[in-house]
């Protein structure tokens, strides 16, 4: 069996959410920052409803000044090799 990572959406979102209220930014102050005409994105992301594209990554992450590393939350899944 090899382990291997998978990105929890729903633990990402809330990291999401998390990581914007300590960097003292509104919902709103992230909806201008990425250039968005509303903010259900962002709301879909902090829900765990889908996650933020590469390049809407890379600027969320430097709007709340971090590594992307430190804003997606992975779990390990085990899968059976096929021999």
């Amino acid at each position: 069996m090899q382990e291997i990572p998978v990105i929890d959406v729903i633990a990402t979102g809330q990291n999401i959410a998390r990581l914007r209220s300590v960097a003292g930014l509104s919902v709103k102050d992230l909806q201008e920052i990425l250039g968005f005409a509303n903010p259900q994105a962002i709301y879909k992301w902090q829900n765990g409803q889908c996650m933020p594209s590469l390049d809407n990554m890379v600027i969320l992450a430097s709007a709340l000044r971090v590594r992307i590393d430190d804003i997606i939350v992975f779990q390990t899944v085990s899968m059976v090799s096929v021999a």
